[in-house]
């Protein structure tokens, strides 16, 4: 029988646990990252350095970082906590092997955030395979792994692999009566966002529709994953040539961004650039190129010129001074996003292939202007 003691302590690291998990599902990150850091020392203080109860907390205080996109300090926290948790590799207890199940995915989220897709894909392939050994085919959790492992896939290019995977991620979620789900929205999200990105905008539409509805239902209105889903859903309109839809949706998901996370937040970032490509289509060329510089200005602050995300940003500011008749300065930029994406994704992604037919089409199109001349 436990004692009283023991009992108390279980019970308050329980509380602790549970404030932090509600500040961050209600989107209060920078609170529930303060919140997870008391929690973390309290129950290395009680516990030791190498207990489980600490590498839970790790994880929350990783989440909590990776939402104000402290993505490093977050893969830190992560990176300890699967340390600690690869001590009990063989254990058989359940709750144990939840924990090293949620490191592995976290760590294929935030390697994939940083641009590091080669370990996102070990450990998301390890997340999967402990899931279906531990727990089985219905897990919830391997739902998630899928779905993390799917965006992955989109990420590097991969886009025929990913939809499978979201698909497989929604039946488990279907069959434990949580089709309707804030959970199954993460999935309408993604079924949306790969459809994008093949280039099947109607086929696109309905899936992140469905998200927003689902997520709001979940959240309110006003919640940052429903801003992320009002995002995604700007972009398939935005596609479509539904310009003004998707100004007003890149526009209040930016407010919501703003308020929750700060101005120079990477969702931000996103925005910004996605309501620089409504300018462009819409032919206001100045607008366009100061949204684009400013989500470049994010981009590179958080995470470098040569990250995935800045090279696409680049490659449409590129464009854009070429419409606006700023041809060495777009040729010029062109090909430096050229050779990052390159180097951040490889010479087959699709993003990386239009970059490239971007440069050659200014090259030829520089030779028919100096022959005209």
């Amino acid at each position: 029988m436990k004692s009283a003691r023991s009992s108390s302590a279980e019970l308050s690291v329980a509380s602790l646990h549970a404030e932090v998990v509600e500040l961050r599902e209600s989107g209060n990150h920078a609170r529930a990252a303060a919140a997870a850091r008391r929690a973390l020392a309290y129950v290395e203080e009680r516990e030791g350095r190498s207990h489980p109860d600490v590498a839970a907390m790790l994880l929350e205080l990783g989440q909590a970082l990776e939402a104000t996109d402290r993505w490093e300090d977050a893969r830190h926290h992560y990176a300890r906590a699967d340390r600690m948790l690869r001590l009990h590799a063989r254990t058989a207890n359940r709750d144990i092997r939840r924990l090293q199940l949620k490191a592995a995915r976290a760590l294929c989220g935030v390697y994939r955030a940083l641009g590091r897709y080669r370990l996102a894909d070990r450990h998301g392939r390890r997340a999967i395979a402990l899931a279906e050994r531990s727990f089985g085919p219905r897990d919830l959790d391997l739902a998630g792994a899928l779905n993390d492992v799917g965006m992955l896939r989109k990420y590097q290019g991969r886009y025929p692999e990913a939809a499978p995977l979201y698909r497989r991620a929604l039946g488990i979620l279907r069959g434990a009566g949580l089709g309707e789900s804030a959970d199954a929205a993460s999935v309408f999200h993604n079924l949306g966002g790969i459809e994008h990105a093949r280039g099947r905008y109607v086929r696109a539409e309905g899936p992140a529709r469905r998200a927003v509805e689902l997520r709001t239902r979940a959240f309110g209105s006003e919640h940052p994953a429903v801003a992320a889903d009002i995002a995604a859903l700007a972009a398939v309109l935005e596609a479509r040539a539904k310009y003004g839809e998707a100004g007003d949706l890149y526009k209040r998901a930016l407010a919501i961004f703003r308020r929750c996370s700060g101005p120079g937040s990477y969702e931000v970032s996103v925005n910004l650039a996605g309501l620089a490509g409504v300018h462009q289509a819409n032919g206001d060329l100045r607008s366009a190129e100061r949204l684009y510089r400013d989500a470049l200005r994010i981009q590179r602050r958080l995470f470098g010129a040569q990250h995935f995300d800045s090279a696409l940003t680049l490659a449409n500011l590129a464009v854009v001074f070429w419409d606006r008749g700023r041809h060495r300065e777009g040729l010029r930029e062109g090909r430096r996003a050229l050779r990052f994406a390159r180097a951040a994704a490889g010479p087959r992604h699709p993003i990386t292939r239009d970059c490239e037919s971007n440069v050659r089409g200014m090259i030829a199109a520089m030779r028919i202007l100096r022959r005209a001349r």
